[in-house]
């Protein structure tokens, strides 16, 4: 059966400036730190009291949420068909990433309109708004995510959505230790999704700094998919690790893609006036033209 696509989405970014935004999740309006804010003005200062809370910085990866007892405990939001619960975390999170719905979209039809089911595998999956898109296609997905809390609130989401009997495996595991693994057991993959953190520790220790790992990383996940991808996307929000740089790795690991075949480029949101606030770097490849028994 084919889902509907995502064309809606209930979220807005309604004004950003001086290392700040203002966005709305559903019936929520909350004011919170957005380094990508910095060096731009604020556009309508007269909606920021509209704000329910407001989430301060108070070193480099914690924060408070300064009036969280006017906000509900969690709440919910729609992608199309797909339904998110988010809450507040001392990260400044909610529980999904606003600039991947493009992203979403794009997963859905290329899953969608292949000619035979995909095989995913998503990697640093967070709470599930790739995986849930790809199986909205109809593909089979591989979810992992170190962190066994968010893997469960993924799965959470996925029975939100009505989709809790999809094929979606939830792993909580180290990534690349579930893909060395994956490698040694002869199991094979036709896409990956991969948005790493700059710098992570696993649940038993495992370090991972994306400039030391990500370069092995898709390297061995070229393996998995015999050399011959049908889906590859990347996207990276850490300082250095631009359109172009991205580009240039799926190109360099993934030799069986040409680089004209790579669409890169910045991840971004627009407010309601229109400006784009910048929110990282994408690269993605999707195979046209072929059927899965063709690997020429």
């Amino acid at each position: 059966m084919t889902a509907p696509p995502l064309a809606s989405f209930q979220y807005s970014l309604l004004d950003f400036g001086a290392g700040r935004k203002l966005e709305q999740f559903g019936p929520v309006i909350l004011d919170r730190y957005s380094p990508s804010a910095e060096g731009f003005n604020v556009a309508a200062p007269k909606i920021w009291p509209q704000a329910v809370a407001k989430y301060v910085r108070k070193n480099e990866t914690e924060g408070d949420w300064l009036d969280a007892d006017r906000l509900p405990e969690n709440w919910q939001i729609a992608a199309g068909p797909l339904k998110f619960r988010l809450k507040t975390t001392k990260f400044g999170h909610l529980g999904l990433f606003p600039e991947q719905f493009e992203n979403w979209k794009w997963l859905q039809q290329t899953c969608q309109t292949s000619s035979q089911p995909l095989k995913v595998l998503n990697l640093f999956a967070y709470t599930g708004g790739s995986s849930l898109a790809c199986a909205l296609g109809n593909a089979e997905v591989a979810h992992v995510d170190a962190a066994a809390n968010v893997v469960k609130w993924a799965r959470n989401n996925a029975e939100l959505s009505e989709l809790s009997e999809a094929p979606i495996r939830w792993i909580a595991e180290d990534a690349r230790k579930f893909v060395k693994r994956e490698i040694k057991r002869g199991n094979t993959y036709d896409g990956v999704i991969l948005d790493p953190p700059t710098y992570g520790h696993g649940s038993k220790g495992e370090v991972w700094r994306i400039g030391k790992h990500l370069p092995l990383l898709l390297e061995q996940l070229n393996e998995l998919m015999h050399g011959s991808p049908k889906l590859v996307l990347l996207t990276c929000h850490s300082p250095g690790y631009e359109d172009d740089t991205l580009k240039a790795m799926l190109a360099e690991h993934f030799p069986s893609i040409r680089p004209q075949q790579i669409k890169a480029g910045p991840l971004t949101i627009a407010d309601k006036k229109g400006r784009q606030l910048p929110s990282g770097y994408f690269a993605r490849y999707e195979e046209v033209g072929k059927t899965l028994g063709d690997r020429s």
